[in-house]
């Protein structure tokens, strides 16, 4: 029997291995796609020395580099477009003037009448026509307020104050919030009151305002008297 050398290779017995293949460029590309983010922290000096990777991955791995960038530059773009539009929509709610109800007919307008000053103006509707908020507020009073008969009072932000008279019933309760276009209560002829009407005062600093002027000054954009709102106009423009 030969003996082997000492300097002679050994040779392997049995079965014969089959090489493992290096990982496919597939491969390479996939597993940058969970390590993408990172590739973005490490910076361009983490990626692979070129003399250990192919030129072809290393471009490869360059691009998902950059494309993990662009899609985070884009995400975080679009989530700022989205809060500043929640944050617009928000602050355009809050400007929001609107008229306290439809199709009624303007009668008894702010002033002198019988003698004593008329603080409001009266919208002659059916009884049980439902009436809304003008503008967002809070409700300071809900119920029997006198001559009133059952009224709403909302106070505003900017401290003023719309008051709803002669109504049939009230819908909310002191102390809610109430948006603007929200149902306060429905028409009525409660109260020092002749016919079914709602009466709306406004009130600047506790004194009584004409609501014709107040709400069509150009921050309000209401017309009482002519039945138009501003919120529309800007809508019909559009």
């Amino acid at each position: 029997m030969r003996q082997r050398l000492s300097s002679e290779p050994d040779r392997y017995r049995g079965r014969r291995r089959v090489p493992t293949p290096p990982r496919s460029r597939y491969a390479a590309v996939v597993t940058t796609a969970f390590v993408g983010a990172g590739i973005v922290a490490l910076g361009a000096n983490a990626l692979p020395d070129a003399k250990s990777v192919s030129p072809s991955v290393l471009d490869e791995l360059r691009q998902a580099s950059v494309t993990s960038q662009d899609a985070a530059a884009r995400a975080d773009s679009a989530d700022r477009a989205t809060r500043d539009e929640r944050a617009g929509k928000t602050a355009a709610e809050q400007d929001v003037w609107l008229l306290p109800l439809h199709g009624y007919d303007f009668q008894s307008p702010y002033g002198m009448r019988w003698g004593k000053l008329h603080t409001g103006v009266d919208l002659v509707a059916p009884e049980g026509t439902p009436y809304t908020a003008i503008h967002d507020g809070m409700v300071t009073k809900a119920g029997w307020f006198g001559g009133y008969g059952y009224a709403v009072i909302v106070q505003h932000a900017d401290g003023s104050e719309a008051i709803y008279g002669h109504s049939s019933a009230v819908t909310v309760k002191e102390g809610q919030q109430v948006k603007a276009g929200q149902q306060l209560g429905l028409v009525g002829n409660t109260g020092h009151s002749y016919g079914s009407h709602l009466h709306l005062e406004i009130h600047v600093k506790g004194q009584p305002v004409d609501p014709v002027a107040w709400l069509k000054d150009p921050s309000r954009g209401v017309d009482i008297q002519l039945e138009v709102e501003a919120v529309y106009s800007e809508v019909a423009a559009s």
